[in-house]
């Protein structure tokens, strides 16, 4: 998180009320997030956790905190998927598992893919923590020393098919026929080698 505005609570051993009430106001924004998006308000999240708004500015003096915070326990998700699908014998398989389960996932948190839009600086500093970006290149070069991902594919595309189907997720919430599981299907296609055409 951003060093100047780190709460005191996170540089000390927290009492046991106040663990508490730091996973209750985690819990509570990443439903209304979830739900809202990054639009969701302090007060909201404040009461659905049943604390005081101070109590959330305690923890985390800013939204930009809260959404780090959120971020953080995404992508520690991401990268603990991504081990489990490195650990598989089949590397394609194994690479469509992850797509399929990580944008699974995605699609139920509307605020995770407007901050990938909207703050792509904030993301990539928690991914990078995570050991994302390595984790999903070790991943595509399994699959592509198969022979059965296309060979100009790089782990740095999937966070953009993660960010291209995250709107499509939003989008679907509204429009029946926007089906980001369709999509990715088709994108998952498009990745299989031999590729049929070369990309810009």
């Amino acid at each position: 998180m951003n060093p100047t505005t780190t709460s005191p609570l996170a540089t000390r051993p927290m009492r046991a009320d106040a663990r508490r009430n730091h996973q209750r106001v985690l819990e509570a924004a990443r439903e209304l997030f979830a739900e809202q998006g990054i639009e969701a308000q302090i007060d909201d999240i404040a009461h659905r956790a049943k604390v005081g708004v101070g109590t959330v500015y305690r923890h985390f003096p800013t939204k930009e905190d809260l959404l780090e915070a959120l971020a953080e326990q995404r992508f520690e998700w991401l990268a603990e998927r991504a081990r489990e699908a490195l650990a598989e014998e089949d590397g394609w398989s194994a690479f469509c598992g992850f797509l399929r389960d990580a944008v699974a996932r995605q699609a139920t948190d509307v605020a995770l893919g407007e901050a990938m839009g909207s703050r792509p600086e904030m993301v990539n500093a928690v991914a990078q923590r995570a050991g994302m970006l390595e984790l999903l290149q070790e991943l595509v070069s399994r699959a592509q020393a198969e022979g059965k991902l296309r060979d100009d594919v790089t782990g740095a595309d999937v966070p953009m098919i993660f960010c291209g189907l995250g709107g499509v997720a939003k989008a679907g919430s509204v429009l029946e026929f926007m089906r980001w599981d369709r999509l990715l299907e088709l994108i998952i296609d498009g990745l299989a080698a031999p590729q049929p055409s070369k990309l810009p």
